[in-house]
């Protein structure tokens, strides 16, 4: 009887300890706790996803978070009364990874750290909706949704190097830093039928990148126009300059970047988009922005709807 007592115990204490969305009852189950918009409400903190090391959406300065991404999340977590928390992501191989891990199931060697909501998340209906060759969709456990950046490609160069950029042509004769394994890395490595390989420079990111630039291993370097413009702010490199040129050829010049929840979270993403939408359409986002150097685009999702006076507003023109 003694034994059966302390069985039915421990089995309401696991029960108990799901049902409130404690971190002690995620490790006693060894899985990720089903925290819904009720319990992250009575738990008192939104646990925010941010990718680690990754300037000038997250990152760490003496051990406390910054970034775009970072101040976004305590954004959210304010409107929501509730204490904000970050979640680090370590990238895996491919975003499916990065959303199984950190969204809706958790890495199978620490199951029970997920984030409530995940941030810089390329908001793609076609992806949202993709599906496998039995026609599953591949991502249904997860909800892509408010969107509230657009991102691009950019190209920062040495002046005393190059008098300006018009074309990626140029760099048939000057060396050009990348990030390793990234698309400007592919797209310069196989431009002009391969002309520009010989000239293309391999990065860990674009900070070491510029670090090259100023060391003169490079004449220009290109990457996400957030992480140009960053570099570009910071004293070093005032002497660099941001050139005009598009890039044909690329496949995406430019996205929306937005958040994800687990499918079973919808009434959380519903908050948290209507925060963001009074946050891009009131040029708030635009204004946390510009105070870091950066330029601001207003997502394709809201473009559809809002005219060009909103437009020019809430990207604080």
């Amino acid at each position: 009887m003694k034994l059966l007592t302390r069985v039915c115990a421990l089995w309401l204490l696991c029960q108990v300890a799901l049902a409130q969305g404690l971190d002690d009852g995620d490790a006693l189950l060894n899985r990720p706790a089903d925290r819904t918009y009720d319990i992250i409400l009575d738990s008192g903190y939104l646990k925010v996803g941010v990718y680690e090391n990754f300037p000038p959406y997250s990152y760490q300065v003496n051990g406390e978070p910054r970034g775009i991404d970072v101040e976004i999340g305590k954004r959210m977590a304010r409107a929501l009364g509730v204490e904000f928390r970050v979640h680090w992501i370590v990238p895996d191989e491919t975003l499916g990874d990065d959303l199984r891990n950190n969204v809706w199931k958790g890495h199978y060697l620490a199951k029970r750290r997920l984030a409530d909501v995940m941030m810089r998340v390329p908001y793609d209906k076609q992806y949202a909706y993709m599906q496998d060759s039995t026609g599953e969709y591949i991502n249904e456990q997860v909800v892509l949704f408010g969107p509230y950046q657009q991102e691009t490609w950019q190209i920062a160069f040495n002046p005393d190097k190059l008098d300006s950029v018009d074309t990626v042509a140029v760099f048939q004769y000057h060396p050009i830093g990348v990030e390793v394994d990234t698309l400007p890395d592919f797209y310069l490595s196989s431009g002009l039928r391969g002309r520009l390989r010989e000239q293309v420079r391999h990065y860990a990111n674009v900070r070491d990148a510029f670090r090259a630039m100023r060391e003169g291993e490079v004449s220009a370097v290109m990457g996400m126009r957030a992480e140009i413009d960053h570099e570009l702010a910071k004293p070093k490199n005032a002497r660099f300059r941001a050139a005009g040129n598009g890039f044909p050829g690329i496949g995406k010049q430019v996205w929306d970047i937005g958040m994800a929840v687990k499918h079973t979270h919808r009434q959380l993403g519903y908050e948290l988009e209507a925060i963001i939408g009074e946050m891009v359409t009131s040029g708030e986002l635009s204004a946390m922005l510009a105070d870091r150097a950066l330029r601001y685009s207003v997502p394709q999702y809201y473009r559809e709807f809002l005219g060009d006076e909103a437009i020019a507003r809430a990207e604080g023109r």
